[in-house]
């Protein structure tokens, strides 16, 4: 894409929270993110507590499911509202507050200097902030993304990015939960589409992570192997497996 300094973020890009039962953090979040972009857009994903009622009176628009449907999901409503809107761009950030939204401005310089349609924030030059399961599992996943991709992805799992929706509509997007991350990540790379990372710090509280260690990583590895077949697919029909870029075999990804 060309260069993006023309850009009016204020009107053409709007800022996508996640929810589920995050009354604790909401408010002050949706504040501060205000102070950057002033549309935010919160899904409310079934929530049990008063994180709708909280967004919104912080300013936020709430976009609101009846039944928790997963992350996934909840970013996609917001997706297609947005792009249903007539913005051009979506800066995604977690509703437990910890991502740095002071940081914000890291994003949409790279996006104007890079060209970038997806911009990611890398926690793994600091990845001592972060909880050592949560350090390991990301580089695991991270491996296995760059192996199939062909490039370097530091940092797979971020959920602080900022997307250019025009590209995403164009790509075959349908996780709804966890796994969202990195199939937007993969189908980027792929398309392919300039992927740009931006180092950021993360703030871990005592909040308990909303991913469920076994059901998650089991949709995440029927996800990945999917990827894998469906890549295979891809490289013998147009002339065979490329051996700079070798697939992951069960065998990896059990590993």
């Amino acid at each position: 894409m060309a260069n993006q300094s023309s850009i009016q973020w204020a009107a053409e890009c709007v800022a996508i929270i996640p929810c589920f039962n995050e009354s604790r953090a909401i408010g002050e979040l949706v504040q501060k993110v205000r102070q950057h972009l002033t549309e935010v857009v919160v899904v409310d994903d079934g929530s049990t507590d008063s994180t709708g009622e909280v967004a919104k009176s912080a300013g936020a628009v709430v976009l609101t499911h009846a039944k928790r449907r997963g992350k996934g999901a909840a970013l996609q409503t917001a997706w297609r509202s947005a792009r249903e809107s007539g913005f051009s761009w979506a800066l995604s950030l977690d509703g437990d507050g910890q991502h740095d939204s002071t940081e914000i401005p890291f994003f949409l310089r790279t996006a104007e200097g890079t060209g970038a349609p997806l911009v990611i924030g890398n926690r793994m030059e600091r990845p001592d902030e972060m909880p050592w399961i949560r350090r390991l599992v990301n580089r695991w996943m991270s491996r296995r993304l760059s192996q199939i991709s062909g490039r370097f992805l530091p940092d797979s799992q971020c959920g602080f990015r900022l997307m250019n929706l025009r590209a995403w509509s164009g790509l075959s997007i349908s996780s709804q939960h966890f796994e969202i991350e990195s199939e937007v990540l993969l189908a980027f790379t792929l398309a392919p589409h300039r992927v740009e990372f931006v180092p950021i710090r993360t703030i871990y509280r005592r909040e308990r992570s909303k991913i469920n260690p076994v059901q998650d990583t089991v949709r995440w590895l029927r996800w990945w192997r999917k990827a894998c077949q469906l890549q295979g697919n891809r490289r013998a029909i147009s002339g065979g497996l490329d051996p700079a870029v070798p697939l992951a075999s069960p065998a990896d990804v059990a590993r």
